[in-house]
């Protein structure tokens, strides 16, 4: 019988990396509220802002997995106030430059610095949380992505408004450098937390959660080539791999080209926009929190991981494909209607990261998480730029086709390829 734990510091911590994705997706998505003030500035056209929303992703899914090798290697209380510090001060540069190729500069830096840091979320989660509360627990930090942007959209739009788009870096680069320092004074690892709990530390650990002896890292002194080899050799990996780039097109759509389609292509006043925005990141903060604690429910009611952890997920993406509609109405209320319902979907299938942490190799968590977060920011690379393209000749339902499209191809990768989800234990050598 699993241990009744006294305290309950995983929460403080889980509220902690919550604030931490919210500061992260600020900064990437708030090129997405700049982009037509900095265009019409700066005398950009269509593609070469595809461009500029596409570099994040060179660099960010190109690290992907040096960075979950890091990830495994570095104490996650030294590497991610660093690298917050460095993305934040990226952020802030933004606001002071001129030119396409400094954007492009620095929204590569912004993906090379944040590269770690989902492989980092998952591995604290995998330390301080059971494997019956994982699922709730990743959903919970995934929402802060959408429930930070649909509550930091108008405030966003409204801080461009006054204070102008290099403005909004600005602001949003000193919130990252402050919130560094907070990270680095309170996160410790569960056996080195000053005020946990014994029957905590059980609770973590009898229920599947990666918990070390007091004074050490929770990390992994050496890599060997063959751990590299790991994550590339297992069908059931590369369907998650496939499943997640699927996810990031229709993320990287709402992240990217969503204000501008609002703004440019259905003509909706800078301010309403934002606001009009907001309610598809609404609807996916309520998918990807159903779809983690009705998994971890399912779970305890003795379903399958088959059935508890695919069945959001695979619902998800049928849903995504929803934003093919919007092509087919020009009223305002159904265009978010269906953009709402496909990232309501998206929220669903967000809890993806729970088959890391229940399939990985538990040697190699931070590197796999690295390469399943690799293939997923490639569509952070391509997406942009296939949309830049699609819509330059000012028709923009392409670019929805193509999205629903992706979403359609991540269904039948988690249908077909997966298999059933059980930890990956490696052959001897």
């Amino acid at each position: 019988m699993q241990t009744k734990p006294t305290t309950r510091k995983r929460y403080n911590i889980l509220a902690m990396i919550f604030f931490t994705v919210v500061i992260n997706y600020l900064d990437r998505t708030n090129m997405s509220v700049a982009a037509a003030a900095l265009k019409e500035e700066l005398g950009l056209n269509a593609v070469q802002m595809g461009y500029i929303f596409s570099a994040f992703g060179w660099t960010y899914s190109l690290l992907q997995i040096p960075g979950g090798i890091v990830a495994d290697k570095v104490r996650s209380r030294i590497l991610y106030p660093i690298i917050m510090a460095l993305w934040s001060i990226v952020t802030l540069l933004q606001g002071v430059v001129n030119s396409f190729a400094s954007l492009i500069g620095l929204r590569a830096g912004i993906g090379l610095f944040e590269s770690p840091s989902y492989p980092i979320n998952n591995l604290v989660v995998t330390r301080w949380f059971p494997e019956n509360e994982r699922a709730s627990a990743i959903a919970t930090y995934t929402s802060g992505q959408f429930l930070g942007l649909a509550a930091l959209l108008p405030i966003l739009t409204f801080i461009q408004d006054s204070l102008g788009w290099r403005g909004l870096f600005i602001v949003s680069g000193v919130i990252g450098i402050v919130w560094a320092g907070v990270w680095y004074i309170f996160y410790r690892d569960p056996q080195n937390h000053k005020t946990i709990d014994q029957s905590e530390l059980d609770h973590i650990e009898e229920g599947g959660g990666i918990v070390g002896k007091k004074g050490e890292s929770s990390t992994k002194q050496n890599f060997e080539w063959s751990d590299l080899k790991q994550a590339f050799v297992y069908k059931k990996l590369w369907g998650l791999y496939i499943g997640q780039f699927c996810l990031g097109g229709t993320t990287a759509f709402f992240l990217t080209w969503f204000p501008t389609y609002l703004v440019e292509y259905r003509g909706l006043d800078f301010i309403k926009s934002g606001f009009y925005a907001s309610i598809p990141y609404i609807a996916a903060f309520f998918g990807v929190l159903l779809a983690g604690f009705t998994s971890d429910y399912l779970i305890k009611k003795g379903y399958t991981p088959e059935i508890a952890r695919k069945a959001p997920i695979i619902t998800g993406m049928l849903l995504s494909i929803t934003i093919i509609g919007a092509n087919y109405t020009d009223d305002t209320f159904f265009i978010i209607l269906f953009l709402s319902i496909a990232f309501f979907g998206n929220g669903l299938a967000s809890i993806a990261w729970v088959f890391i942490s229940l399939i990985a190799p538990k040697n190699n968590m931070g590197l796999i998480g690295g390469a399943f977060n690799f293939i997923g920011g490639l569509a952070y690379v391509i997406v942009p730029v296939v949309i830049g393209y699609l819509v330059q000749g000012g028709d923009f339902s392409p670019a929805l086709f193509f999205i629903g499209a992706v979403a359609l191809l991540g269904f039948f990768s988690y249908t077909l390829i997966v298999g059933k989800v059980e930890r990956i234990v490696p052959k001897e050598n």
